[in-house]
């Protein structure tokens, strides 16, 4: 059991590390040049779904990890 959740946790890592760096960051070369870019716009599209899928892993990871935890006792 031990080396599933061992396995599910290194898994999980390498995929939130993925979709960590897909997601765009909104900055830009705009605020060099003056443009405000604190301007509020949702998310939509792929953005949105990527934002909703690291929140999911993030909650996996951290549950395999409190298991991981409970297991080695």
């Amino acid at each position: 059991m031990q080396t599933y959740l061992n396995v599910a946790q290194i898994v999980l890592s390498i995929a939130l590390i993925a979709v960590i760096l897909l997601q765009v960051r909104g900055g830009g070369l705009g605020g060099i040049f003056g443009q405000p870019d604190t301007v509020f716009r949702t998310k939509r599209g792929v953005e949105k779904i990527l934002f909703q899928l690291t929140i999911a892993l993030v909650v996996l990871f951290i549950t395999v990890s409190i298991l991981t935890l409970r297991l080695v006792d």
